[in-house]
Parts: C-alpha cells; sequence; structure tokens
C-alpha cells in the first residue's frame, strides 16, 4: 500500500501538468515490474487536438515505447480519475496487470462506477483494478479545477 501512494503521488503531480495548461486535471503513471517507472503521462486532449490524448493513453503509449512491446504484461497503470471505456479498451490490450485509480466516475467510469470491463467475461484478458487510493485529493484537484473554470466563465 506504501507503494501504492508513492505512485499514485506520481499520477497526482502529473494530474497538475495537465491543469496548468488549463486541461482537466488527470494524470497517469506506468510502474514496471521492478517498480521502476517505465512512463508518465497527462490529459493533453485540448493541446493536441485529441479525443484519444488522455493520460492513460499517452502513459501507455511512452511504456510500449519504452519496453519496445505493445504488451506491457506484469506493469502497474496509477492514474487519478477511474478509466473511461476508451482507455480500459486499451489497458485491456496492453495486457497490464493491474489499474490503481484514485477518483471514482460517476459519470464515465468502466471499472465499476458505470460498467466494469475489466472483469467482463467474454473479453480475452483481465486485470485487478485497485480504487480509492488518495481519492479525496484527486476529487478535491477535480473540483476545485472545474469551480475555477466556472468562475472564470462568469468573469470573476
Amino acid at each position: 500500500m506504501n507503494q501504492d501512494l508513492v505512485f499514485m503521488e506520481m499520477a497526482l503531480q502529473q494530474a497538475e501538468k495537465a491543469a496548468a495548461l488549463g486541461e482537466v486535471p488527470i494524470g497517469a503513471v506506468i510502474i514496471g515490474p521492478d517498480n521502476r517507472l517505465l512512463a508518465e503521462g497527462f490529459n493533453q486532449t485540448i493541446y493536441r487536438n485529441d479525443p484519444t490524448a488522455h493520460a492513460e493513453i499517452v502513459a501507455l503509449r511512452h511504456a510500449a515505447s519504452a519496453l519496445g512491446n505493445y504488451r506491457l504484461t506484469d506493469c502497474t497503470l496509477y492514474v487519478s480519475l477511474e478509466p473511461c471505456a476508451m482507455c480500459m479498451g486499451a489497458i485491456l490490450h496492453s495486457r497490464l496487470k493491474r489499474v490503481v485509480f484514485a477518483a471514482s466516475d460517476a459519470k464515465t467510469g468502466a471499472c465499476g462506477s458505470v460498467i466494469s470491463l475489466q472483469s467482463e467475461p467474454k473479453l480475452n484478458h483481465h486485470c485487478v483494478v485497485t480504487q480509492g487510493v488518495m481519492a479525496e485529493a484527486a476529487a478535491t484537484m477535480l473540483r476545485n479545477f472545474f469551480k475555477a473554470k466556472r468562475l472564470a466563465k462568469r468573469g470573476c
């Protein structure tokens, strides 16, 4: 569990990078089987004009490149918000062993909030999901981001 806190803190630091660009503050890191940082990512959908540039996808691309293989078996993804269906599809295709997320997403969460793709019996790969690690810190970051956006929109 201590390692989960350390790695989730790294994901939250990535989320801060997204917020600094005006992106929804979601960050991700991928840790290899030797507990070595393989990749980092943060939301960049607006910056890149790319609807697939979610933190998880950015990190998956970097990790696959670092390993020279799209299969990330025995790796763990830490992400500040519950992955959506698109990201879970990529996570399952990459064969990640484990996903750890902070805050749940009641609107698009695909690890239990809306749907549970990680354990869908019809799919050929499954991964272990741990939820709620540093959930309040991630949720607070998201709330503050959207509150600031609403205030800016009103001209406050």
